[in-house]
């Protein structure tokens, strides 16, 4: 375990910290680790690790190790019990995985999720790593080398802006007009911000989260383009209301993890519920 995550992380400080050990633990089970196999298992290069042919290798042996060790507490347990490590975003976390997480919560109390929140690419790159266990990607691209993918839904993104915004009245918008006004966005790395601003052009006022972002179009800063779950409480009560434009591409909400793998029964569990609760959410 302490093996499969140093090599994921390619960091020993990090591996302690997520790991709850001291370095020292980590260094001395890694060196023991090298000394029984009789070979160098990562090359250190000054602050810097990398694993060796040796170590790569041995990744692809620890997986299915773990996974059998998985496999065996579920079996003889008669459920899942474990942690499982989820990359996701705000996004999603806050409205697309609550009727997930309470149907987990009170079937599966074995089950122990840890969220990390990250953009797609880190996501990806996470996964592929065995960092992560499953992630979910909010992408237009729907296929991504080194990992399986399953659509959960198309996410609609819509225009909003507040009631008495200069824009609200029009019946139609054009790209220059959108330009002469402040757009307000999430950070750059999100898949549809990326889209838009490369359609737009133009600079951006960044906020860091999409709660401060509706705060900010709500009191008339300016507009935003945001899946339609996002503000759909929003829209409902008339705090916002939808502008007349449609952005050229779409987007489509994602759950994936690294190919190749089989599967342990508690990231099989979590795959099929996700599936189910969030497609039938549309």
């Amino acid at each position: 375990m302490t093996f499969r995550k140093v090599a994921g992380l390619l960091s020993f400080t990090r591996a302690a910290e997520e790991l709850n050990y001291a370095q020292s633990s980590v260094t001395s089970q890694i060196r023991a680790l090298e000394t029984s196999l009789g070979v160098e298992l990562f090359d250190r290069l000054g602050g810097r690790i990398r694993l060796t042919p040796a170590g790569e290798k041995l990744v692809r042996h620890a997986e299915r190790i773990l996974e059998s060790v998985e496999a065996a507490r579920a079996d003889v347990t008669g459920g899942p019990a474990a942690t499982l490590v989820v990359g996701t975003m705000e996004s999603i976390t806050s409205y697309r995985m609550p009727p997930l997480l309470e149907f987990l919560h009170h079937r599966h109390p074995g089950l122990r999720l840890a969220l990390r929140p990250s953009l797609c690419a880190e996501t990806r790159q996470a996964l592929r790593q065995g960092t992560y266990d499953v992630g979910f990607l909010m992408e237009r691209e729907t296929e991504h080398p080194g990992l399986e993918t399953v659509v959960l839904t198309e996410e609609p993104l819509v225009l909003v802006g507040a009631p008495g915004h200069a824009l609200a009245g029009e019946r139609t918008l054009t790209l220059d007009e959108l330009r002469a006004v402040p757009v307000l966005a999430t950070e750059a790395g999100c898949a549809y911000r990326d889209l838009f601003e490369e359609q737009l052009g133009g600079e951006f006022l960044e906020f860091g989260t999409i709660e401060a972002i509706k705060r900010s179009v709500g009191s008339g800063l300016g507009i935003a383009l945001l899946p339609e779950v996002t503000v759909a409480e929003e829209l409902a009560r008339g705090d916002m209301v939808v502008l007349p434009w449609r952005p050229s591409f779409t987007v489509h909400t994602q759950l994936a993890w690294r190919s190749g793998r089989l599967l342990p029964a508690e990231v099989r569990l979590f795959v099929d519920e996700a599936v189910r609760l969030m497609r039938a959410a549309g």
